[in-house]
């Protein structure tokens, strides 16, 4: 089974505006709700590609309730923690000649919320995936995710780990199945100007070095790099369209890559992957299973 977790879950609402005009009231051309945080993303497109998983996280208030209810519906297996009180966050994306965001804080995180997950955590079986994504709330410890591989280390539990800076380099020395830097979060973490292809291979190598079995790179009109547990270098080009929306694209990638990893082929989750994440992008919403199938066969 596949479990993702999603510390700090969000309602997306969504807006399209023509052009903002600051200090006067501006009119919405288009608006929509959606019920995400990094972790559930992975999940719904996990879904889109016939592979079931249960989302883990934290939700508060009428928010935290709207959101379980709407992933659900989705058909995703939910077991969050509700926390006492607080309320999930709402993050207003605008869409008008540029891309804006207004993210919420999120509640408060306490010790026995926190030793509520780690009991869920013990439960995962030998095989199992656990998917840890994005950022995390400042009530939560900075070395949170180091703490949950410490405690999965040696049950044969694939990590996924997508996080930036120390929250991804802290966890390398347990050995994560998959990391998932973009090439400027690549380049931010190690302190170097990654300019080619070649520097990014090389960065991706220093990873690997340190403990990561896989190492993902996207690298957007670029395509994405793949460092795999064999140390083999696997090179995919962006698919062709047009982008419409970033805002989930690394998700969808981590959830094409492990579905395309359970059948046990690395050069095909490369590929599933960058369609996934390129569905997601050329779209106004999560990619969906017939618009990754479409962009896999510009790949395959």
């Amino acid at each position: 089974m596949v479990y993702t977790v999603t510390f700090n879950p969000a309602i997306d609402y969504v807006v399209r505006t023509g052009e903002i005009i600051p200090g006067a009231v501006n009119r919405t051309l288009s608006e929509e709700i959606c019920f995400g945080g990094k972790g559930i993303n992975v999940s719904l497109v996990l879904k889109e590609l016939g592979v079931e998983s249960v989302a883990l996280g934290f939700v508060a208030g009428f928010t935290g309730k709207a959101i379980e209810h709407g992933v659900s519906r989705a058909g995703i297996k939910t077991d969050f923690i509700t926390l006492e009180q607080g309320i999930s966050r709402i993050n207003v994306k605008i869409r008008s000649s540029q891309e804006t965001e207004i993210n919420g804080q999120g509640p408060c995180i306490g010790k026995k919320e926190l030793d509520m997950l780690f009991d869920k955590l013990d439960k995962l079986q030998s095989g199992d995936i656990l998917v840890l994504a994005g950022s995390i709330p400042g009530s939560v410890p900075t070395d949170i995710y180091e703490r949950i591989l410490e405690r999965l280390s040696g049950r044969n539990i694939r990590a996924v780990v997508d996080a930036t800076n120390d929250l991804l380099l802290n966890v390398l020395k347990y050995k994560p199945f998959l990391v998932k830097p973009n090439d400027h979060e690549l380049g931010e973490m190690l302190g170097e100007d990654l300019r080619s292809i070649e520097d990014v291979e090389k960065g991706a190598r220093k990873l690997r070095s340190m403990g990561a079995q896989n190492v993902l790179v996207s690298m957007a009109e670029k395509g994405a790099l793949l460092i795999d547990d064999t140390g083999n270098l696997h090179q995919c080009p962006a698919c062709k369209g047009t982008l419409v929306n970033s805002v989930g694209a690394g998700d969808s990638m981590v959830a094409g890559f492990v579905a395309g990893s359970l059948k046990g082929d690395n050069e095909y989750a490369l590929k599933l992957g960058t369609a996934a994440g390129g569905a997601t992008a050329f779209s106004n919403a999560l990619a969906t299973a017939d618009e990754i199938s479409q962009l896999l066969k510009q790949l395959i």
